[in-house]
């Protein structure tokens, strides 16, 4: 095999050292909904201030993530959309092959399994129906930066409390951070207790975005 050949392969496991971590693909996942500092980034993920900075310089380096200096502060983004792609292709390989993340994510998201779900592709088609209600479940922030085209937000610590907003006599899609983030499934449970029925987004945001679907920013 050629020097410049095996040069190569070291650079590829750069970006797989990057994903060795369980930790790095937590910090992606927080960053494919918004941009963050450290210490965001620190409390979302349970790490001290100094290993979630250890963490976030090997993405640097490695070139999943971006930083900004904003006053004191650090602030971090992805790299660009392909990393959720690639987190995304990770994910269903995982599912695949490995016995136990099926295992882990059917205990996980136990409630769901009776929710009806539509993808991507198919909510775009009927994206400009009247009939259609989106929910995006998900803190205001992450919503803010980005969201899918004409959708709603309702916070996941108010789900009871702004369900009113809600119109009944829509089709309604609940969607969140992505498929093991929990919070659509407890908007449409509290839907269900009200009579009204809902359907689930396949993914989250980001891979709706990542596809090249139409979003929109709040200012």
């Amino acid at each position: 095999m050629s020097t410049v050949k095996k040069q190569l392969f070291e650079q590829l496991a750069l970006i797989a050292h990057s994903l060795g971590s369980p930790q790095r693909i937590e910090l992606l996942d927080y960053l494919a909904q918004a941009e963050r500092s450290v210490e965001e980034l620190s409390l979302l993920t349970d790490l001290s201030i100094a290993n979630t900075s250890r963490h976030l310089q090997i993405l640097k380096q490695n070139g999943l993530v971006v930083m900004r200096k904003q006053g004191k502060s650090r602030i971090y983004s992805l790299a660009g959309d392909d990393i959720i792609q690639l987190v995304a292709s990770i994910r269903k390989t995982a599912e695949t092959h490995l016995a136990e993340v099926d295992k882990l994510k059917n205990r996980y998201l136990k409630d769901s399994s009776t929710t009806e779900i539509i993808s991507s592709q198919q909510l775009a088609k009927q994206l400009h129906k009247k009939a259609l209600c989106i929910v995006d479940v998900r803190p205001e922030k992450e919503f803010r930066q980005g969201h899918i085209q004409g959708a709603i937000n309702i916070e996941p610590d108010k789900i009871n409390a702004q369900l009113s907003q809600i119109p009944k006599n829509k089709t309604i899609v609940s969607y969140c951070r992505g498929p093991y983030c929990v919070y659509s499934n407890e908007m449409i449970a509290s839907l269900k207790s009200k009579g009204i029925p809902a359907l689930k987004l396949e993914e989250g945001f980001p891979e709706w975005k990542a596809a090249g679907l139409p979003f929109e920013v709040t200012k």
